[in-house]
């Protein structure tokens, strides 16, 4: 999978609520009301990531959970990252 350029990740990030470009990924933060629906949000993406195949690098603190995304076989962000992306924006809407 080749890795997208700057202009390609600039015009997918204008489809999604909150991504960023930066060091190389795609990331976002999200804040939910507890410890318990944070963790409820990370298992729902994480079988969605596994059905994929593609995994997120995220980190966990009570109620706030950071994502980001990149595709380490291709040393950048691909096509697949953005829908994972799409997927984690309509899982937690």
């Amino acid at each position: 999978m080749k890795p997208l350029n700057t202009d390609e990740i600039e015009v997918g990030l204008q489809d999604l609520n909150g991504w960023v470009y930066e060091n190389g990924t795609l990331q976002n933060a999200f804040e939910f009301n507890d410890f318990k629906e944070a963790f409820t949000a990370m298992t729902r993406i994480a079988f969605e990531a596994e059905k994929m195949n593609h995994h997120p690098n995220w980190a966990n603190v009570y109620n706030y959970l950071e994502i980001s995304l990149s595709t380490h076989s291709a040393d950048g962000v691909t096509e697949k990252d953005f829908k994972l992306a799409r997927i984690i924006d309509e899982l937690i809407a």
